[in-house]
């Protein structure tokens, strides 16, 4: 399945480098036929190229290797510290092919080329951008949690009153108000809350610890119960209960923690 276009409002920024004004002419041209593609400016020799991405910050260079200067190798030097741009090499010399990769470039023109080797570079360079873009939301997301997560853990003898839920790219701020219950699956905790569940990467006894003790009260070793959503505690055999919610959703009782419920079964008569 192809990856979806990149939003009109995120166009690449992109940078043409060759000091042959007919080749820069040419790869404009291609590129004009792009909407996801912004031309951001062109350089005819190494240093200015460097300059160019060094105060612009392009996301895509389209880079000859032998130019006046300096090469393009010696221009990704001097444009500055990581992280540098997708790079599409053009050239009409092919042993700088290995070299070029050695840099990570992810395509390498070989002058002369037709339009569809250049729109299949095009193609693997704004996939390769694309994948940074997703990379980068990912890192900044999860900073973002943390943070927000930083802001609220309390000392051990205070409770949370919301909880931060990463999950497909959004953050759900989960009140624990809101909360049903709470189940461990696998290394993640589910939320249940107002007939919808989230994931958390979590342990039941780091969870248990943040939440209020006056409203949140472990039933089984793996779940976790809102004391408000309780409708009722129904005996069965052997002298267990199972605890009904409000919603109807029936969960265990675990003998090992009907200590902590007591006063719920003392209300039951």
């Amino acid at each position: 399945m192809n990856p979806a276009p990149l939003p009109p409002s995120r166009p690449i920024r992109t940078l043409i480098v060759d000091d042959e004004p007919a080749a820069r002419r040419g790869v404009r041209l291609l590129l004009q036929q792009d909407g996801d593609i912004d031309i951001i400016g062109e350089a005819g020799d190494g240093p200015q190229a460097a300059e160019w991405i060094r105060r612009e910050r392009p996301e895509l260079v389209f880079l000859d290797v032998q130019m006046p200067g300096c090469d393009a190798f010696e221009t990704l030097q001097r444009a500055g510290p990581p992280p540098l741009p997708v790079v599409v090499f053009v050239t009409a010399y092919n042993e700088h092919a290995l070299r070029a990769f050695e840099v990570h470039a992810v395509d390498y023109l070989l002058k002369p080329y037709d339009d569809q080797r250049f729109l299949s570079a095009l193609q693997r360079a704004k996939e390769a951008v694309r994948q940074r873009h997703h990379e980068a939301a990912g890192s900044r997301l999860s900073r973002l949690l943390d943070y927000l997560q930083s802001r609220v853990d309390q000392p051990a003898d205070a409770a949370a009153d919301r909880i931060f839920i990463k999950s497909s790219g959004e953050i759900f701020f989960l009140r624990t108000t809101e909360i049903d219950w709470i189940e461990a699956e696998g290394d993640y905790m589910k939320f249940h809350a107002a007939g919808r569940s989230h994931l958390m990467r979590e342990t039941m006894a780091r969870l248990e610890a943040r939440l209020d003790p006056r409203r949140f009260i472990r039933i089984h070793r793996s779940t976790i119960v809102n004391i408000d959503r309780v409708r009722k505690l129904s005996p069965v055999f052997g002298g267990d209960y199972v605890v009904i919610l409000q919603d109807g959703t029936k969960l265990k009782l675990s003998r090992g923690y009907q200590d902590r419920i007591t006063p719920l079964l003392r209300d039951q008569g």
